[in-house]
């Protein structure tokens, strides 16, 4: 099937869940033409209803066709899609694994909106990557736990009424969190303190806030290209707080003089 047959199987198909959403049912005749509920009627292609039907668009009882929730879903995603057709050139897809409720998950993430994705991609002169996986890994979970835990500013206005949910004498905002954003804080506190205050900032900067490492040198004074170092120096620290170095056994040596025996009743 060539490109161009692809794109108009795809327009139809989009055709078809606008026409079974907006008439919420249609019947199919013999000839695999839609007829609405006022008997007027619409051409269609077999193979275009056996796509909706296989991809689980569509649902078929006998003569009668009705959409299911992923058809709008489906219409929505190919609307974004068309709304920005320059788009593609600024993602980095690539698949990552994520943790949800305890348990791994495959997904699909866009590498160019993370600060760290462009520092990740920078080579030694050796040919070794300049940040260590780990320590990538170390900033997405930072990242992961800042989100998790609520700790994002909000850049929106919220109607909700101030006294609404709170009482006299209580705690305010750290009522209505639960369990796990609770605990994501504690492990964002953690984390800040293994860094130590002098690398901290700049980690809550790129990996929490998302500045870019210009942003945070125009911020903070620094000398050009120096953030990139600082970042580094502060990524490591967290991803040895991550996962701490095995500790190795010391062997006790003691010295005595001629004639010396240990004292064993101890």
């Amino acid at each position: 099937m060539s490109e161009a047959d692809g794109k108009g199987n795809a327009d139809a198909l989009a055709r078809l869940l606008r026409f079974v959403l907006a008439a919420g049912e249609v019947r199919i005749v013999e000839d695999d033409a839609l007829v609405a509920a006022d008997g007027r009627g619409q051409p269609l292609a077999p193979a275009v209803l056996a796509e909706a039907l296989s991809r689980g668009l569509l649902r078929r009882d006998g003569g009668r066709l009705s959409p299911l929730p992923e058809a709008r879903a489906h219409l929505k995603r190919r609307l974004c899609d068309a709304q920005t057709p320059f788009a593609g050139q600024h993602r980095d897809m690539a698949a990552v694994t994520v943790l949800r409720d305890g348990v791994q998950e495959r997904a699909f993430a866009n590498r160019l909106e993370s600060p760290l994705a462009s520092l990740a991609r920078l080579k030694e002169k050796s040919g070794e990557a300049y940040l260590p996986e780990g320590a990538f890994a170390a900033g997405e979970r930072l990242h992961a736990d800042f989100t998790r835990g609520g700790l994002q500013p909000k850049m929106t206005m919220s109607w909700e009424p101030r006294i609404a949910s709170r009482q006299k004498g209580e705690a305010g905002v750290g009522r209505d969190l639960t369990d796990t954003a609770l605990a994501a804080r504690l492990r964002v506190a953690r984390a800040i303190e293994a860094i130590g205050p002098e690398l901290s900032g700049v980690a809550l900067d790129v990996c929490c806030f998302m500045k870019g490492l210009e942003t945070v040198e125009r911020e903070r004074q620094w000398p050009a290209r120096s953030a990139k170092l600082m970042l580094r120096a502060a990524l490591l620290a967290l991803a040895r707080h991550y996962a701490p170095p095995a500790k190795t056994a010391r062997h006790r040596h003691v010295w005595g003089a001629e004639g010396y025996r240990p004292d064993l009743s101890r």
